[in-house]
């Protein structure tokens, strides 16, 4: 098996759509990689970032929380910067996420083992749409690059 390029604790620069870039942390990795957790962050740099001149990456300044596919990670298109020092996981913590079937408007929310963000635990049928939970996806990088390209413009 070929070894991975990334692991958890992590940091990558995602180039975004306006050619500025953001960054994100792996915080969990299936075992054999291809689907990651991430947290991302809205600060917006006009080049790629070097890992000394990022500020202090906390869990509660992340503007998104995502499951996403490590192709960009595995062809070099986003690029780790380096890894957070003392990386302790349970810091970073595996969160719920949110399912809503438009047909019916079942909101179920969505639990995924701690250590493999491709494994679903519990799914729990609720009575109203939690709007702080993220919705349960899994992007491509292109979708995150979207998604940040959308959340950073909305934040400044």
């Amino acid at each position: 098996m070929k070894k991975l390029p990334y692991k958890e604790g992590d940091v990558f620069a995602v180039p975004l759509r306006n050619h500025k870039y953001s960054v994100g942390l792996i915080a969990r990795m299936a075992p054999m990689g291809k689907i990651l957790l991430g947290y991302f962050f809205g600060s917006i740099y006009e080049e790629i970032p070097k890992f000394d001149d990022l500020p202090k990456l906390h869990p509660s300044n992340a503007i998104k929380v995502l499951r996403f596919g490590d192709l960009s990670l595995l062809n070099g298109d986003w690029l780790i910067l380096g890894k957070i020092p003392d990386w302790n996981k349970k810091a970073w913590p595996m969160p719920k996420f949110q399912r809503v079937d438009l047909l019916t408007g079942k909101v179920r929310e969505i639990k995924y083992k701690d250590d493999d963000p491709s494994v679903v635990l519990e799914e729990v049928v609720s009575q109203n749409s939690n709007y702080c939970l993220e919705r349960d996806a899994l992007l491509g990088s292109g979708a995150v690059e979207i998604t940040l390209t959308k959340e950073t413009a909305i934040s400044i």
